[in-house]
């Protein structure tokens, strides 16, 4: 038997939709603004975790070319029926203000790994959608329905559509059939069919400290639908000390062995400030029917912090990563934001090294050149081994610790007209913008350069090495709490993402220029 600590997808792998196809279990999980979208994991076991694939890995799938912070794809859904694999997902182009611009689509597949087809548009009403297969073989849609009359609600219920895979379109009339619990914010929502009722599970309460899984049915698919008269069936709302916070947005799954589990999102506070540095994860925990309602196995309606998997050994997967950059592409962990590097990154130029042909500035929502990867623990180094000829200040290029282009700190090598090349920081808080080391430390005018982020729980600091054995320290330490959702929160702004560390390259004058990446390694160590 294993003992697995929760979460079991660590950093941020928020909105986890679950699956069982025969003696196989995949994880979807949402990716927002990072390219390519959705990540798909898969086990044999429920320990140990693999990351198989990216389903929306090219342009006409998904193009989230100028898209803010935190849009993109939100909540997919992976389901199976009769040899295909579906994926429902929303493309959030704005949702700032009364509206919401919220796009849904579908792709299907006959191997998880791909490829995936070319997207079938289905609606606009509302996020989160999930695709329901029911026992006659039709199929369903459901997502949450947005409504912008402030005399509404702004979470209007959740509505049921069906499709038709012949037509490739949604058919017939809407129903509204759920319209939430007094918890308010629904949405997330997800159909199965037990025991002779239709049941629906559903987010609620938001996706901060709030969230709650909740579940209702009916005998009828349409309803209406009957709440839980014991409330939610997973939540943290009222723990405020349990070390799993935020535990909503739950997908339901039968194993192999008979045990039902939910996958769940998840996060976990650090410091006075309770601030969630590595966004929202997955967790898993083991539920039972009773009395035809859901709960914790445990009797409770927490989230388990771990749980027992019988007829598996073995511990779970270590996040560590060092890409070499030696093959023909680099790996799945690593990805770009909103769109692909395509001819702004070679892995054949210049062999064994990735080449960043520098593009526009951290703060752009267009066209960055940028390779990033989840923080996954509080406490990890992230080196990168450089090589880069700056001709003047507006060429950039180094490691970067990264929110989204309003937060982050930025390690990088640039040209002083007085220093020649030089080492600095950058620090960007909330779009303001400051430089704590001035001009910068002077380095050799040519030659590797070894850059280092060390994370550290609350804080992170940066450090350089001209020969890759001795590191200086370099500027203050770092706020890392201002890299997550909390930290906007508090300011009255949503956001959704995580902290990840990439490497980046930056030509603001137009008249180009490159850096050369000789690798990337992503290390995690004890406290």
């Amino acid at each position: 038997m294993a003992t697995i600590q929760n979460p079991i997808l660590r950093g941020f792998h928020p909105d986890p939709s679950i699956l069982r196809v025969e003696e196989d279990y995949y994880i979807a999980t949402s990716t927002f603004e990072w390219f390519p979208g959705v990540q798909i994991y898969h086990s044999t076991d429920l320990v140990h975790w693999e990351l198989i694939a990216h389903p929306l890995d090219r342009i006409s799938q998904l193009n989230m070319l100028g898209e803010g912070d935190s849009c993109g794809v939100w909540a997919p859904c992976l389901s199976y029926d009769h040899g295909t694999y579906y994926l429902i997902y929303t493309d959030v182009k704005s949702f700032i203000g009364m509206f919401k611009d919220t796009h849904n689509y579908l792709v299907t597949a006959s191997d998880i790994r791909g490829p995936w087809s070319e997207p079938v548009y289905l609606n606009s009403s509302g996020f989160d959608p999930s695709l329901f297969h029911d026992r006659d073989g039709r199929k369903y849609l459901v997502n949450m329905l947005m409504d912008y009359r402030d005399y509404q609600t702004s979470f209007g219920g959740i509505v049921l559509q069906e499709y038709s895979v012949k037509e490739k379109k949604l058919i017939g009339e809407r129903f509204n059939i759920f319209r939430g619990t007094p918890t308010g914010v629904t949405e997330g929502p997800h159909l199965y069919y037990h025991d002779g009722y239709y049941y629906l599970m559903t987010a609620e309460g938001g996706t901060g400290y709030a969230h709650a899984v909740t579940l209702a049915r009916s005998k009828n698919l349409r309803g209406p639908y009957e709440a839980d008269p014991m409330g939610h069936v997973l939540t943290t709302r009222h723990l405020k000390g349990y070390p799993i916070q935020k535990a909503g947005h739950g997908s339901l799954m039968q194993a192999a062995n008979g045990r039902w589990y939910i996958a769940h999102l998840c996060s976990r506070p650090i410091g006075e400030k309770k601030r969630c540095i590595l966004g929202r994860e997955t967790a898993l925990t083991e539920v039972i029917w009773k009395d035809g309602w859901l709960k914790a196995a445990d009797q409770t309606n927490r989230p388990m912090v771990t749980l027992e998997i019988p007829d598996v050994v073995g511990t779970q997967n270590s996040a560590d990563l060092k890409e070499d950059f030696d093959g023909t592409a680099w790996s799945l962990h690593l990805q770009s934001l909103r769109v692909p590097l395509g001819e702004r990154a070679s892995l054949t130029e210049r062999k064994g090294w990735l080449r960043l042909y520098g593009a526009e500035c951290p703060n752009s929502k267009y066209r960055q050149s940028l390779l990033a990867h989840r923080q996954q623990s509080f406490h990890c180094n992230v080196t990168t081994k450089m090589e880069f000829n700056p001709r003047h200040f507006q060429h950039m290029a180094g490691l970067i610790y990264y929110y989204n282009t309003q937060c982050y700190y930025y390690l990088y090598i640039s040209r002083d007209e007085l220093l020649g090349r030089v080492l600095s920081i950058i620090y960007c808080d909330s779009c303001t913008g400051t430089m704590p080391i001035g001009a910068g430390i002077t380095l050799p005018e040519s030659g590797t350069v070894w850059l280092r982020l060390t994370a550290h729980g609350e804080t992170a600091y940066f450090s350089y090495s001209l020969d890759g054995e001795i590191y200086h320290n370099i500027g203050p330490d770092l706020d890392a709490t201002i890299l997550s959702d909390d930290y906007f929160e508090e300011t009255g702004h949503c956001m959704f993402t995580g902290a990840f560390v990439g490497i980046c390259c930056q030509d603001l004058s137009g008249d180009g220029c490159y850096a050369d990446f000789d690798y990337f390694d992503y290390q995690e160590f004890s406290e």
